[in-house]
């Protein structure tokens, strides 16, 4: 009965974890190139299939290709992506080295986990004004009695509870991962 709001509840933690995993922290990590296409013979292609993508040190990625001829357009994606990180093209291999944040730069990020946080419990919410509104019509056409009614609405708000809970605890554990760069 819930269960196609609770695949919905899911699905946004999922996309807020997907999200949190593009903010760029100060550390090396190879996912904040997922959404970052490269022009490779016309096509939009993910980095992660044109090339090796390595982090030798905590602070540094290097993007080996595996066809010399995408260096240049691997470059040209990076710079024109909102990383913000020059590469470093040796001809060979680009690198990219992560500054150390300053302590304006991790309140920025730690205030862009609280608002996307936010945008996630909105979204939990409104799943729940979703399924209340459906479970209400069938209430007016006779489907459901008003015991079942308010028995629904509180599974609703214990559903919504559990999964904004669950929110704050992520949003905390980025939050964490900031702080301690």
């Amino acid at each position: 009965m819930y269960e196609e709001y609770e695949n919905k509840m899911k699905k946004t933690i999922e996309s807020l974890q997907t999200q949190y995993t593009s903010i760029r922290a100060g550390r090396a990590n190879p996912s904040i190139l997922d959404q970052i296409k490269v022009e490779y013979y016309g096509t939009p292609t993910p980095m992660n299939q044109i090339a090796s993508i390595s982090t030798p040190d905590p602070r540094t990625l290097v993007i080996q290709p595996w066809d010399g001829s995408s260096l240049k357009p691997i470059e040209k994606a990076l710079i024109s992506s909102d990383l913000g990180i020059t590469p470093a093209n040796d001809g060979r291999v680009i690198r990219l080295v992560f500054p150390q944040p300053t302590e304006e730069r991790r309140k920025e990020l730690i205030k862009q986990v609280s608002k996307q946080a936010e945008d996630s419990k909105v979204a939990i919410r409104n799943v729940r004004r979703d399924a209340l509104e459906s479970f209400k019509a069938q209430k007016k056409k006779g489907e459901i009695t008003e015991d079942d009614m308010t028995n629904t609405e509180k599974d609703l708000q214990k559903l919504t509870d559990k999964y904004v809970s669950e929110i704050d605890k992520v949003a905390e554990k980025k939050e964490a991962e900031i702080k301690e760069i």
